[in-house]
């Protein structure tokens, strides 16, 4: 006779949240709200993380995707970030000492851009005022009366020269080849060759002789010239330069009173203005450039005069919140571009660029933790700018030996920022325990929560929540059946009739496919029937393996059960996924028990498709056996346990009650009603402990009822404290009322057993022992059974030997 064991009713399997006493008809009228919800931890971590001034203290988000991570992050950025001053502008200026290593100014915010202006106006009116003041008419009288003086002196060596070569009978002649002496006679007129000829050997003598005096003198007199022409030049220039200094200082003058409270700008004034000066000449040749009709291919030696305006702040009215999507090393850090010039990669501090950390200097970095360890150099480099609180430009090509010419150093700029790195508990874990740099710069962990008690309170935010994103993406809102349904679904997410889930990304997504049905239906108002139609249809795009595998058991390839009885075979439920999708499916198990010492054997492990915690699972059923049965006498058991038709990885501790009931059935010689099927894992005590995706495991067993027919004896048996879990199905639900399906929970393998043999488990009497017929009665029996058997056999197994030996 079957024992009566207590049913789950209907009222049992599923929340349904009555909105009657609600006090808004739909989510148009309810308050909409800005703060997170239910996670009142995370957001004081972060806040406090974010106003601690100390070092190291910067953020690792952790938390499911969904729980609103990333925006919750980013509200609480931004509204920090108004509270606080824009940071100062920064930007990279040619170093007129060392070229390699441009110079970083900073300035106040918005100065940046004014400064950069202010330099671009000054070398274009330099270029105009510069070459204009050369060709006044004052520069020319005033440079001509310079020479006037140096030539005069010139003529007068000359004159000077030629007036003691005539004396002594000479004439100096100018030739294309420099000046000669040529011998005169008294009249003045140039002595002939034949006149000279005719002379006296002793007058040609005297001729040669003066001759040769005249030309060193010509010769010393020259170099008086060279030294006249070296004074008249250096005094030109000297004039020159006191002239474009002049007209240099009168510009730059004013800008170094307009940035007199800024040391390095005034330096770099100084800088260019002595530049400017010592190459004077560049003026001309830009003037050259312009009048010219041939192209000259040249560096232009005024981009040494710009001024490289890496980071205007001018724009902020707080501190930045940079988010970086792609933290590669040149996005994070900056970078030294190049461009080809004659066939050559050449470069200058102009081309420096901004990274991701110099935008959010002086404010907030967020990150992606997992993108920025996937890039080559990002976390080592960040580690370090964090620690040193600097951060160098540097050139990973140069580094590693991808270009072989030297290239720019551009000086560290200091950085003062905080950085919010979001990524997964496991990455935290790992880098907390083998990086050690990783504790000192991240202090501070904020865990986002995924579930939250359901109250009146957290129901009322939850509406504020659908009011604001109805509101924001112009959705239809929701009534009170529609706000009904997708609270249920919230309690169907968090897997708690007593809970709502905070994976809000989820329950939008929902909100937004019942609007389409809502629309379909040229509804006013998103409804329970839009949110059903949302949620079916979502499963229907991704159920195509359940299906398939339902299909399967229907036409009998995968060998399931739904009715009879069998000894040593039950259904087990194991939960799929399938991306974002999770359902569940039956699974044979099958025990057989024999003579022997092996214990439990479970075939999955021996062929290695058995995960250590169902390992586990397997060795606590040894301990069960061994407690409830071998007190007084040793188990001569062998036990092998498998999952028929799996040939995948099994995981979890789920479908040890179950498989624990196939080897009580087998010892027991019992058959177990394949009607019901079984989950819940089990301890040594026999208690029977809850397990995950309960839902999911009813609503699969169902599902394979339905196809291979509903009897009204199937259903299923789950652990006592898994009933707070369950948000099953309208469908499960209904077939629960009628009769046709049921749910029996249960606290203890005896229960169980019970249930599913229809046989009494029994419990000790005063004499130890079970009482005769029940279920711990046959166990008890069969194992004494196989020790006598194993102790017969090992006595014939010694007198055959004996009777060999003799």
């Amino acid at each position: 006779m079957d024992i009566k064991h207590k049913e789950l009713s209907y009222t049992e399997l599923r929340k349904e949240f009555d909105l009657s006493k609600f006090e808004y008809e739909t989510t148009a009228q309810v308050p909409q709200i800005e703060e997170t919800i239910g996670q009142e931890r995370a957001i004081r971590a972060i806040e406090f993380g974010l106003n601690v001034e100390s070092p190291g203290y910067n953020i690792y988000v952790t938390g499911m995707t969904d729980s609103g991570r990333t925006s919750t992050v980013k509200n609480i950025l931004k509204k920090v970030a108004q509270s606080k001053s824009p940071p100062p502008d920064w930007c990279y200026v040619h170093n007129f000492e060392d070229p390699d290593q441009p110079v970083a100014i900073s300035l106040p915010t918005g100065k940046g851009k004014i400064f950069k202006k202010d330099m671009e106006e000054l070398i274009i009116t330099l270029k105009r005022e510069i070459p204009k003041t050369f060709r006044s008419d004052d520069y020319k009288e005033r440079r001509a009366s310079l020479l006037e003086k140096y030539e005069k002196e010139k003529k007068d060596i000359l004159s000077q020269i030629e007036q003691q070569a005539q004396k002594r009978g000479f004439k100096i002649v100018r030739t294309p080849f420099g000046f000669t002496t040529i011998p005169i006679k008294e009249n003045g007129e140039p002595l002939k060759e034949e006149e000279y000829q005719a002379l006296p050997e002793q007058e040609k003598e005297r001729i040669q002789s003066d001759m040769a005096a005249i030309q060193k003198e010509i010769a010393d007199a020259f170099e008086k010239i060279n030294e006249v022409d070296k004074k008249s030049k250096d005094s030109v220039n000297n004039f020159n330069r006191e002239i474009a200094q002049f007209v240099v200082q009168q510009y730059i003058g004013s800008l170094k009173k307009k940035y007199a409270d800024f040391p390095p700008v005034v330096k770099y004034l100084e800088d260019v203005a002595k530049d400017i000066v010592d190459n004077i000449d560049d003026f001309f040749k830009e003037e050259q450039k312009g009048s010219s009709k041939i192209p000259i291919m040249e560096e232009n030696s005024f981009v040494k005069y710009q001024v490289n305006l890496i980071v205007d702040n001018s724009q902020l009215n707080g501190a930045p919140v940079v988010i970086e999507n792609n933290p590669t090393y040149t996005n994070m850090f900056g970078r030294i571009e190049r461009k080809v010039h004659f066939g050559a990669f050449i470069t200058d501090f102009t081309k420096i660029k901004a990274g991701a950390i110099h935008k959010a200097n002086g404010g907030y970095l967020l990150v992606d933790v997992e993108r920025v360890l996937m890039y080559p150099f990002v976390w080592d480099t960040l580690k370090r700018v964090l620690r040193n609180k600097e951060i160098r430009i540097e050139d990973i090509g140069e580094q590693y030996g991808f270009f072989s010419t030297t290239g720019l150093r551009p000086m560290p700029i200091p950085i003062d920022l905080k950085v919010v790195m979001i990524g997964r508990n496991y990455i935290f874990n790992l880098l907390h325990y083998y990086d050690e740099n990783f504790r000192k710069i991240f202090k501070i962990r904020a865990d986002f929560d995924w579930e939250t008690k359901a109250t009146e309170y957290t129901m009322n935010r939850c509406a504020q929540f659908l009011c604001k994103l109805c509101n924001e993406e112009k959705l239809k809102h929701l009534d009170k059946t529609g706000l009904a349904a997708i609270l249920e679904y919230s309690s169907r997410l968090a897997e708690n009739q007593e809970k709502f889930s905070l994976l809000f990304g989820k329950i939008a997504n929902i909100a937004r496919e019942a609007n389409y049905w809502a629309s379909l239906r040229k509804s006013q108002y998103i409804t329970r029937e839009d949110v059903e139609k949302a949620l079916e249809q979502m499963e229907y795009r991704h159920n195509i393996i359940k299906n398939k595998i339902g299909e399967m058991i229907e036409e009998g390839t995968l060998y399931i059960d739904t009715d009879g009885a069998k000894v040593g075979q039950v259904n087990g439920l194991a939960v799929y996924s399938y991306g974002e999708f999770m359902f569940g499916k039956p699974s044979r198990i099958t025990a057989q028990t024999f003579i022997g010492n092996k214990g439990v054997i479970n075939i999955e492990r021996e062929a290695k498709l058995s995960g250590k915690t169902h390992d586990k699972g397997v060795l606590i059923l040894s301990g069960y056996l061994g407690g409830k049965y071998g007190g007084k006498t040793p188990l001569a058991l062998s036990a092998t346990l498998t999952f028929e038709q799996s040939y995948s990885y099994v995981e979890g501790d789920s479908a040890s009650a179950a498989e624990l009931f196939a080897i009580l059935s087998s010892l027991a010689e019992l058959p177990i009603k394949q009607g019901i099927a079984v989950t819940g894992s089990v301890n040594q005590k026999g208690e029977i402990q809850p397990i995950g995706g309960v839902n999911e495991k009813i609503e699969g067993f169902f599902d394979t009822c339905k196809r291979k027919g509903l009897t009204g004896n199937q259903g299923v048996i789950i652990p006592r404290s898994n009933v707070k879990n369950l948000m099953l199905k309208k469908e499960v639900v209904e077939a629960v009322k009628e009769g046709k399906f049921h749910i029996y929970p249960i606290s203890t393998v005896d229960e169980g057993i019970e249930i599913l043999t229809g046989v009494a488990a029994g419990k000790r009497g005063p004499d130890g022992l079970f009482p005769e017929g029940t279920v711990n009665r046959k166990v008890e029996d069969k194992l004494f059974y196989l020790l006598q058997e194993q102790e017969r056999l090992r006595k014939m197994a010694e007198k055959s030997q004996d009777s060999t030996i003799s």
